[in-house]
């Protein structure tokens, strides 16, 4: 028994590592691992450094989307998927257009804030509506799709739990960096920004991770259907020799009651 014991524990164990080995890599796929921290990162550091120095607008918004757009045909040389390697480059195009444009140069960081406290309210609306996003968003990355809403429900509560976290994460980010916005400089919003650009997001990332972590393993669909599929495949290949097996059948009986049948009938 004790035995049993042992080995049950140890299957137990190897099942939890792998789910959170599964659950490691489907959330550096989802938000683009450290490569995808440090591309979101590196050009407001790079806007903020020039600016800090020269104060040229132009050219802290030119060099900053130019590192950008190198960084992003470095994944598309390494054949890198078009989300990671363009979500970065159109967000420094926004700020760096619409700072060039308005002569401010607190509005290369505008764009970004709106999207974060945009992101933040749909993390908190979605999860309060019962359809956390976070679970539309890594739903297809573990395969499951839509199933947790219905079939799992321990990974439902993970989804929504983690896009509380997200939200109010986001939330105490945005709420740090409007009033900087509205009533600092250039120079300490930038910085600002970039100090809060990966601390928040690794947190955000390391509550999913324990959430799903301790949640129950996510109902592979896909395999699902697969199996479905083959399994209505092997039916209908088992079928058809039934068939005409039966066909020989009926055809062997009419044959021997033909013979058998009194001379005259």
């Amino acid at each position: 028994m004790a035995s049993n014991d042992k080995q049950t524990d140890q299957s137990t164990d190897e099942s939890t590592d792998e789910s959170r080995a599964v659950t490691e890599a489907a959330l550096f796929e989802a938000f683009g691992g450290v490569r995808g921290m440090v591309e979101t990162t590196v050009p407001g550091l790079v806007f903020v450094a020039i600016y800090t120095v020269n104060h040229d607008l132009h050219i802290s918004a030119i060099v900053a989307l130019a590192l950008s757009l190198l960084m992003g045909v470095a994944r598309l040389a390494r054949k890198d998927t078009l989300k990671h390697a363009f979500s970065g480059v159109f967000g420094v195009a926004f700020g760096a257009v619409f700072a060039m444009m308005s002569g401010n140069a607190k509005n290369f960081y505008l764009p970004g804030m709106l999207y974060t406290l945009g992101l933040a309210v749909a993390y908190c609306v979605s999860a309060a509506a019962g359809f956390p996003l976070l679970g539309l968003i890594l739903g297809p990355i573990f395969k499951e799709n839509l199933s947790w809403r219905r079939r799992n429900p321990g990974r439902r509560v993970a989804y929504t739990k983690a896009s509380w976290a997200w939200g109010i994460i986001l939330l105490a980010k945005s709420a740090i960096l409007f009033p900087l916005y509205w009533w600092g400089n250039a120079t300490q919003l930038g910085w600002v920004k970039v100090a809060l650009g990966i601390p928040p997001f690794l947190l955000s990332v390391y509550l999913t991770w324990i959430f799903l972590a301790k949640a129950p393993p996510p109902i592979d669909v896909i395999a699902e259907m697969e199996a479905r599929d083959e399994a209505e495949r092997a039916a209908k290949e088992a079928g058809e020799p039934e068939i005409r097996d039966l066909g020989a059948d009926a055809v062997g009986v009419a044959e021997a009651a033909t013979r058998q049948a009194p001379p005259g009938r």
